[in-house]
């Protein structure tokens, strides 16, 4: 493994960047343009990406967002599109400094063993060598940025599919992506989810390996799985045999190495029934499964199944639409076909359930919730924000292509 220095370093935006390569090892990254080798400022009110290289782990982020000669509004997110800072707003002359902390990882675990990550992984920012920034909004505006090695602080780790993974392209979005930005600078989340995924495929991959490889006592480990599951078909699969199986080898695995275990049951599919009203279950056991392992051996678990049933049922069934890939032709430029997904959530709805999981983490009484941000809010699925004043400036990078699973 090739590595960088671990000592804090403070980069200044008001001076010249280079842009990002291996000889650097820090610098403006995915520009449209050609940076000169001189390098180039950053343009204040322009999005743009910042990259530097770094060892796998967790990594204390400060930035100094704000303009001596403007107003200006910044969104900070890390890797693929991780929510870290939302609509930051400063007045000219003025800036503010904030503190949150960033996973960055490589498929790496030891000299014997790798995650066996997926094609469609290869190369994006979930898994490369560089800790990556994306600083966005309707008029981004950065001072500075230091960014030093973290050991100390909780980490919550998500395993899971499509509904939880950091989607790196839009207009596809998971609440993993944006639960870290309701928790404090002592709390890092490291998503390790993908896209069509089971319990029992994430396990076979090594990335349960991987994430016991950096995790310490007192960590926690979040579980969703149960969209692909259902799909197994052949001799032992099913919600009560392979897959509590999968669901206890999390347990036992965590435990083993002093950390706390935590599930989610599955989101629930747009899938109304003959009233228009009503959400049919088209998990079948799985739910129901997952609430006996946890009651069974004691995990604390988040019914997200009831959660967004309860969500979908409130926004009805067309209001509901809001909260997914639905989107008639035109909507972006680059669209060659109307989408009608009913299971993977846009950015709306991903920010929507997320904060269901941290309203579970409330409920629960987990020592996780003494993290959360002093903004957030007590959050019911039967009084869901207005997808109307939602603020979500759209990354650079788009796929027409639906994620793998359902």
């Amino acid at each position: 493994m090739t590595s960088v220095a671990v000592m804090a370093e403070k980069y200044d935006f008001t001076k010249a960047l280079p842009a990002y390569s291996e000889s650097t090892g820090y610098g403006i990254d995915y520009a449209d343009e050609t940076i000169p080798a001189k390098g180039v400022v950053v343009t204040p009110g322009i999005p743009f990406y910042f990259s530097v290289k770094v060892p796998d782990g967790n990594y204390r982020v400060t930035v100094t967002l704000g303009n001596k000669r403007r107003a200006a509004e910044t969104f900070v997110r890390a890797e693929s599109r991780r929510l870290m800072v939302e609509g930051c707003k400063t007045k000219k002359g003025e800036t503010k400094t904030i503190t949150f902390l960033v996973n960055k990882r490589t498929p790496y675990i030891n000299e014997k063993q790798q995650v066996r990550i997926k094609p469609g992984e290869v190369g994006s920012m979930t898994w490369d060598e560089k800790l990556t920034l994306e600083f966005n909004g309707a008029a981004p505006c950065v001072q500075n940025v230091t960014i030093e090695p973290d050991t100390t602080a909780t980490t919550v780790f998500l395993c899971g599919n499509s509904t939880v993974v950091d989607q790196g392209k839009e207009p596809w979005a998971s609440w993993g992506q944006m639960a870290p930005r309701w928790f404090d600078d002592q709390i890092c989340v490291a998503n390790f989810g993908e896209s069509g995924l089971t319990c029992a495929s994430f396990l076979a991959q090594n990335r349960l390996e991987k994430i016991l490889s950096e995790m310490k006592a007192g960590d926690y480990v979040f579980v969703e799985f149960g969209h692909n599951d259902e799909k197994e078909k052949g001799a032992g699969r099913g919600a009560w045999y392979h897959y509590s199986v999968g669901l206890k080898t999390f347990i036992d695995k965590v435990r083993e190495k002093g950390g706390n275990i935590v599930f989610c049951t599955p989101t629930q599919r747009r899938t109304f029934g003959n009233d228009k009203k009503t959400l049919n279950n088209s998990h079948g056991d799985f739910p129901a499964a997952m609430k006996a392992v946890a009651q069974r051996e004691d995990v604390p678990l988040i019914d997200l199944n009831a959660l967004t049933k309860v969500l979908f049922e409130t926004m009805g069934i067309e209001g509901s639409k809001k909260l997914l890939v639905h989107y008639p032709l035109g909507t972006f430029p680059w669209q060659d076909r109307k989408f009608e997904d009913n299971t993977h959530f846009n950015p709306f709805g991903a920010y929507e359930v997320a904060k269901l999981v941290l309203m579970g983490v409330k409920d629960l009484n987990l020592p996780l919730a003494s993290h959360l941000t002093k903004d957030f809010v007590d959050f019911s699925p039967a009084s869901p924000d207005d997808w109307q004043t939602f603020n979500w400036p759209q990354a650079k990078f788009f796929d027409g292509k639906k994620p793998d699973g359902n």
